[in-house]
């Protein structure tokens, strides 16, 4: 199957981010990529998706939309209760890693890690809500909803002061800019 183009305005997060980022809020309203199997499609086939998930790719098919809407669901109630968890969240986010483990081995050539998931419909879920793990276990602080109230983007802050707090510094942070120019600028004519 052929999927579209991937429409939403931030893409390129760490896959728990990025499944997060499968709604978003534009000019013309709210987004859900993953309303439907083609949507499904299409995120699945982002190059940062596929390479994320690596070995642990499925069909876009009904199965795989509802685990990773459960993983979704599961991710909405951790970012939001970030540091501390929401149990339910952390219920359902077990309750996917459940269909999924590391397999670990040593080779001739040194150790190996191998992803392993009871069916591949799981994969995906799975695979995010392991990212989201890495994530809390590196620096929980860095995972950041963006700035802008109107704006419902998530991001990991990878940058080396760690102040980011743009989804995206030429949408959300160029509006904020223009935002309080207009207001130093409407506040200076009106004092005139």
């Amino acid at each position: 199957m052929t999927s579209a183009a991937d429409p939403r305005p931030l893409i390129g997060e760490p896959l728990s981010i990025d499944l997060l980022n499968t709604r978003w809020i534009d000019g013309d309203g709210r987004h859900d990529l993953l309303t439907d199997v083609e949507g499904l499609a299409v995120w699945l086939s982002s190059p940062h998706v596929r390479s994320a998930l690596g070995d642990l790719t499925s069909e876009a098919d009904d199965v795989t939309l509802e685990r990773l809407l459960l993983a979704r669901t599961a991710l909405d109630g951790l970012i939001a209760t970030l540091p501390d968890f929401d149990g339910e969240a952390v219920a359902s986010a077990n309750a996917t890693l459940a269909h999924g483990w590391i397999e670990r081995s040593l080779a001739e050539e040194g150790p190996l890690s191998v992803v392993r998931v009871d069916v591949p419909s799981w994969g995906p879920a799975w695979a995010a809500i392991d990212d989201f793990l890495r994530l809390v276990g590196e620096r929980p602080d860095r995972i950041r909803p963006c700035a802008n109230p109107a704006c419902i983007l998530h991001f990991y802050d990878i940058s080396k002061s760690g102040r980011r707090r743009w989804c995206s510094m030429s949408g959300c942070g160029n509006r904020a800019k223009a935002q309080r120019h207009y207001q130093r600028t409407t506040k200076g004519s009106a004092s005139s």
